[in-house]
């Protein structure tokens, strides 16, 4: 009995090991999977956040022949995002089948394992009943030798009933265990088909965004006349904003290296010393440069519709047009907002951008323009999120943008780089 009690628990503990080994394996890259699946769904959730506003964007734009640029380039934009959303639902569903293949291996084994420990429970209450232990315990332990003896033979029979209701814990735990794991496998097969249907219904609307894509691309290419026109008074008016900004943040260089001069000098009197930037710009500029990727977004809400550096024209063929910052619609009447904490060194209108707002962080400098309204003035203290006025909205296409820059003392500098995703 007792050869036949040790190695029926050698094979147990022996089979027990391997399927934990197995299952942990398993665990361990499901937990990668999840990790991957949270960030999907994560991304899906942001990407249905931007189309949704894209959308509350297009509604809001006129369908006439002034606004068709508009249109397409925010169109665009939504079509960009939700081939984006379609790729990241087809992700989701192939995480989602490693996943239930995963859970269907679990299940098979947790099955084969119910099945061994019955079958090791079986001959183990066989074996009893066939040595009668259960009907003479006593006979057993009067039979021994010894006091040592009877000690030995009762040890033996607790240890022998404790294994058995262990065994009889062990099949009803994992009957749960696989009880939860189908469970979860027929909530995984919910999920399939529900990500099978977004997806479907995306690719459908997708479809249709091409569609009128390639409508308002045919409109754009029978108007380009116009488009050159309005082209060249943005060109124009774009040279006006940059004299204009250069020549602000020039003069606020001059008059603070003025300011350098004028403490270096009370320092060192008879002395020429090297004028070095103040504690306060100093530390404003480290803290800048330190929130390069996190600062906020000028507005609150909004989508990036014109983006930084020479890049070729949305529609006219063969032509570049250089972009000094960032366009960004957003909704009418939005308020427009500092990025960081600074010093207003300059207000000013420009024909074709509105007002205009340049805040300066030390030796960062950020501009907002097209601007319908300002509420601060020059020599105010912002901080960071405070509203520096309201965002103009063109009156022929009713779209609401923002031009956004930002410069290193006479750098221009890409600001998708600076804010937050």
């Amino acid at each position: 009995m007792k050869r036949l009690t040790k190695h029926l628990r050698r094979k147990a503990h022996s089979n027990r090991f391997l399927f934990f080994l197995f299952v942990l394996l398993l665990a361990s890259s499901a937990g990668f999977a999840q990790q991957s699946r949270k960030e999907l769904e994560d991304k899906r959730k942001k990407l249905l956040k931007d189309i949704e506003q894209t959308s509350n964007l297009l509604k809001q734009t006129k369908e006439d022949k002034e606004a068709t640029l508009s249109r397409y380039v925010t169109l665009q934009k939504q079509i960009n995002k939700r081939s984006q959303l379609v790729e990241t639902l087809q992700a989701e569903m192939q995480y989602l089948l490693e996943n239930m293949e995963r859970t269907s291996t679990v299940v098979i084994a947790l099955n084969d394992d119910i099945e061994r420990l019955k079958a090791e429970y079986t001959e183990m209450a066989r074996h009893a009943y066939r040595q009668r232990l259960t009907h003479s315990k006593w006979l057993f332990l009067l039979s021994a030798k010894s006091f040592n003896d009877a000690f030995r033979r009762w040890q033996y029979l607790r240890q022998y009933d404790r294994y058995r209701q262990k065994q009889a814990r062990l099949i009803l735990g994992t009957q749960q265990t696989l009880l939860d794991k189908i469970k979860a496998l027929e909530d995984r097969k919910i999920e399939k088909e529900n990500l099978l249907s977004s997806e479907k219904r995306q690719s459908e609307i997708l479809g249709l965004e091409m569609t009128a894509k390639n409508r308002l691309l045919e409109e754009l290419k029978g108007d380009e006349s116009r488009l050159a026109h309005d082209l060249e008074s943005k060109r124009a008016a774009a040279t006006k904003l940059n004299n204009a900004i250069e020549k602000i943040i020039r003069e606020e260089m001059e008059r603070v290296r003025r300011e350098e001069r004028l403490a270096a000098a009370a320092t060192t009197p008879g002395k020429t010393a090297t004028p070095t930037a103040t504690p306060e710009a100093a530390s404003i500029s480290k803290d800048f440069q330190n929130n390069r990727g996190n600062l906020p977004w000028p507005v609150k809400n909004g989508v990036i519709t014109g983006y930084f550096g020479r890049q070729s024209h949305p529609t006219i063929q063969n032509i570049e047009i250089e972009n000094n910052g960032i366009d960004i619609r957003t909704d009418p009447g939005a308020q427009v907002r500092s990025v960081f904490e600074g010093t207003v060194v300059g207000t000013q209108f420009i024909p074709g951008y509105d007002y205009m707002v340049i805040l300066q962080h030390g030796s960062y400098y950020t501009v907002y323009s097209n601007l319908e309204e300002v509420s601060v003035k020059k020599g105010d203290k912002v901080a960071i999120r405070q509203a520096l006025g309201k965002v103009n909205t063109n009156r022929n296409t009713n779209t609401s943008e923002v031009h956004f820059e930002i410069w290193k003392e006479k750098s221009r500098l890409n600001p998708q780089d600076w804010v937050g995703k």
